[in-house]
């Protein structure tokens, strides 16, 4: 049970307690298992602090120092956890409904048999190193869990690809790689941003290889787990060497396991007036997206609902 002293002293405000960490520097507040409900504890400094069990719902902890501290079991339903520093806590078991982790420091945290589904703000977490995320987190949330968040706290993305159907929740659209030239990166962040959007599973090279790989491990290992091979053709993207290699794997993957992989958009007229490749004949027999007029919010907003339906069709084996 808590110590009745700490939380007397905690209970008379973020002032009273500050003060009495300072002047009692070796000591580690004991607040297991108080009931700490609807408390203004914004800023505090409650770093080691045992609030195991704690009752803790609607607290205002935004900003508070919870570093290292013991969460195991806490009541934190709807609990403002804006800002707050949570680098080393202990989660697991804590209940975390309608909290909110905007703007939350996190990093060598815990986080077991937590149920993260409701959780606000998690996409907005800064992550200063890895955390531990359960499994049995994963199955109590039901996979809905941002994958930023995943992503930040170091879960593989082998594993973030497969986590939703691992619980039971089937991947709503085919997933691609998006593969283009630099020089056309406003086009493909604006793509990328909008497929996220929709959760649509793609990769952006630029965006999410991670760095120290090779280059082409990278590439070749993101088009392996990737359903499409999205081409952004352009002039730029059909000069660029890199690109033109993964056009010619995909067209191989496509050859290999008979089904469609390439998947060509343009947002010029390079691709059909000056382009002259061996495989031109195999990339162009395909329907080409027409984002020509991408700049255009009306024309790109009646392109993208169609370029996402085609993303969204089964996988029906190659002809010819």
């Amino acid at each position: 049970m808590a110590n009745p002293e700490h939380l007397k002293i905690l209970k008379q405000g973020v002032n009273a307690w500050t003060k009495w960490r300072v002047e009692n520097p070796g000591v580690i507040p004991d607040l297991s298992n108080a009931s700490i409900v609807r408390a203004d504890l914004s800023g505090a400094g409650l770093t080691d602090a045992n609030l195991s069990g704690a009752g803790l719902m609607e607290a205002n902890l935004s900003g508070a120092g919870l570093i290292e501290a013991n969460l195991r079991g806490a009541i934190l339903i709807g609990a403002n956890l804006k800002g707050a520093g949570l680098m080393e806590a202990n989660l697991i078991g804590a209940f975390l409904d309608n909290s909110d982790f905007t703007q939350t420091f996190v990093g060598g945290t815990v986080f077991g048999d937590n149920d993260l589904s409701t959780v606000k703000g998690l996409e907005t977490v800064r992550h200063l190193g890895p955390s531990t995320i359960g499994i049995d987190t994963i199955y109590k949330s039901k996979g809905n869990i941002p994958e930023a968040f995943l992503r930040g706290a170091g879960v593989p993305e082998d594993f973030i690809v497969y986590m939703k159907s691992l619980v039971g929740k089937v991947i709503d659209f085919y997933s691609c790689f998006i593969s283009y030239s630099t020089q056309d990166d406003d086009f493909a962040q604006r793509l990328y941003a909008d497929l996220q959007a929709k959760n649509v599973r793609c990769y952006k090279f630029d965006r999410d290889a991670k760095w120290g790989e090779p280059v082409w491990g990278e590439i070749d290992t993101a088009i392996r787990h990737y359903d499409k091979l999205v081409v952004i053709c352009s002039q730029h993207s059909l000069q660029s060497p890199p690109v033109i290699r993964e056009i010619e794997r995909a067209l191989q993957k496509e050859d290999r396991e008979h089904r469609n992989v390439l998947f060509p958009i343009r947002i010029d007229d390079y691709l059909f007036d000056e382009w002259d490749h061996p495989r031109k004949a195999d990339v162009v027999s395909k329907v080409i997206g027409d984002f020509r007029r991408w700049e255009n919010l009306a024309a790109y907003s009646k392109a993208f609902p169609r370029f996402l339906d085609a993303l969204n069709r089964p996988q029906t084996p190659k002809t010819g």
